[in-house]
């Protein structure tokens, strides 16, 4: 009896521990995503730039043919219509992925793009390096001379086609940090976002070289765009070094989401980098929503020295109000628990004259520990600075009246 009360005892417990294994993996679920393959990710919110998640997202690492969005923008910006592309020399030996240019041939940099962005062709990188900039060196520099204007203090470029490369100042690499940044600038800022994303949703496309005498057709391998709803725009990449990298988009009832993944497995892990795309998506759906920051700032009062104030005339100080230049409501993308704080940040001294409109300080909405949202702080009124002139006039009035 003894012993069957101790077995039933036993699996009593063992169920109970199976139960609170389950409890615990369910609330650990509802947090942040766990055990990606990458090795470096990135969920950013699109609209304001901020970083969901991240997972070691500042580690600098190779990034392979996702380096080919910073190309295709920078061409896309500047090309010349109907500009056409002569093929040399270095284009033609680049390893596969190619198109197969032959030297001499010329293209149309336009039907090109579809090639560098469909079929990651490295030999048309090359081609279309060499047409905006001259050199694959001098078109480098055109695109770490970008990385830094969008933010990026981690990147560094040597190739258009993401082929592993060094030069004199480092590296080709990236984080995952910046390349969502850089995603962000192609699809939301860049004056040429639309044909952006008009050639990396594009399904198939055919051209042929500007003599016409031979004909090509390139199939988009992103698949990532038939497998969520709202998928907007994205980039494989692969090498033996960086592994297999991704960067994609999605926008799905106003809101747009861009994951990056840096190191997400090796052969045969080809799939890795769905997986951890998906996961972070849908992170993304289940748990941010536009919300109202309702955090509007009533007038504060700023202390002027050295100013005139005719109802305080022998005071060598006076309070102006200072005002928001905007103090409306605004929506940002909030997990459940988020709490945006207000914080006025404005000059301990301050001395006349001061003119209306004139910035005096700074109104920051901080969300854990970052400033989300920034607006001046401005003088609501005009005070002049008090000199012996005007306190000669104060003091006559005193006297006479």
């Amino acid at each position: 009896m003894k012993k069957k009360m101790l077995v039933i005892f036993c699996c009593f417990c063992f169920l109970l521990l199976k139960l609170s294994g389950n409890i615990v993996q369910a609330e650990k679920g509802e947090d942040e995503p766990t055990n990606l393959y990458a090795r470096s990710a990135v969920l950013m919110d699109a609209d304001s730039g901020r970083i969901l998640f991240g997972k070691d997202e500042r580690r600098k690492l190779p990034m392979a043919s996702t380096t080919k969005i910073m190309t295709c923008i920078l061409v896309l910006e500047q090309m010349q219509e109907d500009q056409k592309a002569s093929v040399s020399d270095y284009a033609v030996c680049q390893p596969k992925v190619r198109l197969g240019v032959k030297k001499k041939e010329q293209f149309y940099v336009n039907d090109l793009l579809y090639s560098l962005m469909l079929e990651s062709h490295n030999d048309s990188a090359v081609v279309l390096a060499e047409a905006i900039a001259g050199t694959v060196e001098e078109f480098a520099d055109l695109m770490n001379e970008k990385a830094k204007k969008l933010g990026c203090q981690n990147t560094h470029f040597v190739t258009p086609n993401g082929l592993d490369g060094e030069d004199e100042d480092g590296i080709h690499e990236t984080t995952a940090e910046d390349l969502a940044r850089i995603m962000r600038y192609c699809i939301m800022e860049s004056e040429e976002r639309e044909k952006f994303l008009e050639i990396t949703q594009t399904k198939d496309y055919s051209f042929s070289n500007v003599a016409g005498d031979r004909t090509f057709t390139c199939h988009n391998h992103n698949v990532f765009l038939s497998m969520m709803e709202g998928a907007l725009s994205g980039k494989t990449g692969f090498t033996s070094e960086a592994g297999y990298c991704y960067v994609g988009a999605l926008r799905r009832d106003g809101r747009t989401f861009i994951v990056s993944l840096l190191a997400c497995g090796w052969p045969n892990n080809k799939d890795y980098k769905w997986k951890d795309t998906r996961r972070l998506m849908e992170y993304g759906l289940e748990h941010y929503h536009y919300q109202k920051v309702e955090k509007k700032v009533e007038k504060i009062p700023v202390r002027i020295l050295e100013a005139r104030d005719e109802r305080q005339p022998f005071l060598h100080n006076s309070v102006l109000l200072a005002e928001a230049t905007e103090s409306r409501d605004f929506k940002i993308l909030l997990k459940q628990g988020e709490e945006v704080e207000v914080k006025i940040v404005k000059e301990k001294k301050l001395y006349a004259p001061v003119r209306r409109g004139q910035k005096v300080g700074t109104v920051r909405y901080r969300l854990n520990g970052e400033t989300i949202h920034s607006t001046d702080l401005i003088a609501s009124e005009s005070i002049q600075k008090r000199d012996l002139g005007w306190c000669f006039e104060i003091l006559m009035k005193k006297i006479c009246f």
